[in-house]
């Protein structure tokens, strides 16, 4: 294989897809209660883990990934690349004595934050360009390096050193292969390969040889970015008819490749170890990363808000990132927590500007037809609106055990409303409800068919 010639960083090739990539680098990096201390984070980073062949011999961690894809270049066309991963770095905490010196502790309380020893995450790229007509037959190879590192940070409290975090990576070597082989047929379509290799040294110093222990000489959360200056990638998830033989021969091992970027282009493609659909993207909801994907973005706001003043110090002292998360839930505004609440993406088209831009199709004010607050129904020859009383006989229909203790009950209606089905219900409170105030206002109410009430005549 021949050297590439490498070429600066194309942003704007790939800035829509690398909120997306971002997403894919940090997956799981520090989990909810975002503590050290936490169980969930004591077996971090099971995403795209590259460990040195040596210490990875016989065990269940791979070494290496590797991508194949179809690609319609244009004649001339460059191939950008980007390989991005976590370079494993290795805190300890270590305090200051009276007699000047520094001695490692397990942890140190330094006003709003608690410091422990941790593993934290040093982003890293390996970018090159290289003309598409380079790849073939043996293609081009570009080993690289990320050399062993140390150094310290000053811990203060009221401008006075405390103590120190001391941070320490290992070299990282690793390989990457590129070729691309023109299939036959009617299309010039080529098979493209990129195979990501970790070629660290595994010390022969009779080394524990836990996993904890490959980490720092490991590819954390590896990932591939490429572009194509021109012409297309085929969708491996969705190929067109005449491609799909071809996509299945692909070989993609510990990662998997999606077309990304903005929707209707091809022409970036992202090879992620997570498994994702064509042109994946953030919501738009999300207020900021919270890392633990497990769970969604709603519900981690509200648990980490509601975590006690000594865990949120815990977590501010665990990682930079994690002290975001807690500053993020302590300061979400509510009409963020209201945007999280309930989103139904899949009817974006259907509720976007160019269907109602004043309310959602779902708000009764957004069709004049219905007026739930003055509108009436006829109930066993009664007329029947918001006002109105009626005595509550809950179906058969109904599973809730809490319908047998209203059978029989009255009730007000407050509002008649209409579903999206042509059905109606009744809101209802319960006379007698000592919450019947605070329901009302928070718009909260109990909801029957109009064959389950009867109208009560009015003294």
């Amino acid at each position: 294989m021949t050297a590439p010639t490498l070429t600066p960083r194309q942003d704007s090739h790939f800035q829509h897809a690398r909120q997306v990539a971002d997403a894919v680098l940090f997956e799981g990096y520090v989990l909810y209660p975002y503590r050290a201390s936490s169980a969930k984070n004591q077996l971090r980073w099971q995403f795209g883990v590259l460990v040195p062949p040596a210490w990875g011999a016989g065990r269940a961690e791979h070494t290496y990934q590797r991508t194949e894809c179809l690609m319609e270049p244009r004649r001339g066309a460059t191939l950008s690349l980007e390989l991005r991963f976590l370079h494993a770095q290795r805190r300890t905490v270590q305090r200051l004595g009276a007699d000047g010196r520094f001695t490692t502790v397990d942890s140190l309380d330094a006003g709003d934050r608690v410091y422990v020893p941790w593993d934290e995450g040093v982003e890293e790229r390996i970018e090159l360009s290289v003309p598409v007509a380079e790849l073939a037959g043996a293609g081009v190879s570009l080993p690289f390096t990320r050399p062993a590192h140390e150094d310290a940070e000053a811990v203060r409290v009221d401008g006075r050193t405390v103590g120190r975090l001391v941070r320490r990576r290992e070299r990282v070597d690793g390989l990457l292969r590129l070729s691309a082989t023109e299939l036959d047929g009617p299309y010039r379509v080529s098979r493209l390969t990129a195979v990501v290799e970790n070629t660290a040294d595994w010390p022969s110093n009779g080394m524990a040889a836990e996993r904890a222990d490959a980490l720092p000489r490991s590819l954390v959360s590896a990932h591939l970015l490429l572009g194509l200056s021109g012409g297309s990638f085929l969708s491996m998830v969705d190929p067109p008819e005449w491609a799909r033989s071809a996509a299945a021969s692909c070989r993609n091992e510990h990662t998997w490749p999606v077309l990304a970027g903005e929707d209707g282009r091809a022409d970036v493609l992202l090879s992620s170890p997570i498994i994702l659909e064509d042109h994946p993207r953030i919501a738009p909801e999300s207020p900021g990363a919270l890392y633990d994907a497990t769970e969604i973005d709603e519900i981690l706001a509200l648990r980490t808000a509601a975590l006690t003043e000594q865990e949120k110090r815990e977590a501010r002292g665990t990682d930079d990132r994690a002290a975001a998360v807690i500053d993020l839930a302590d300061t979400m505004p509510p009409e963020i927590l209201d945007r999280l609440h309930g989103a139904v993406r899949a009817l974006r088209e259907v509720t976007g500007p160019a269907g109602r831009p004043d309310t959602p199709w779902w708000d009764p004010a957004g069709d004049p037809t219905v007026d739930p607050a003055h509108d009436r129904i006829v109930v066993d020859g009664h007329q029947v609106g918001a006002g109105s009383r009626v005595r509550l006989r809950p179906g058969q229909r109904r599973t809730d055990a809490q319908d047998l203790f209203l059978q029989g009950r009255t009730a007000q209606v407050e509002a008649v409303l209409h579903d999206v089905d042509g059905m109606v219900h009744l809101a209802v409170t319960v006379d007698g409800d000592p919450g019947a105030d605070l329901r009302r206002e928070q718009g909260r109410f109990l909801y029957f068919q109009p064959d389950e009430v009867e109208p009560v005549e009015e003294p």
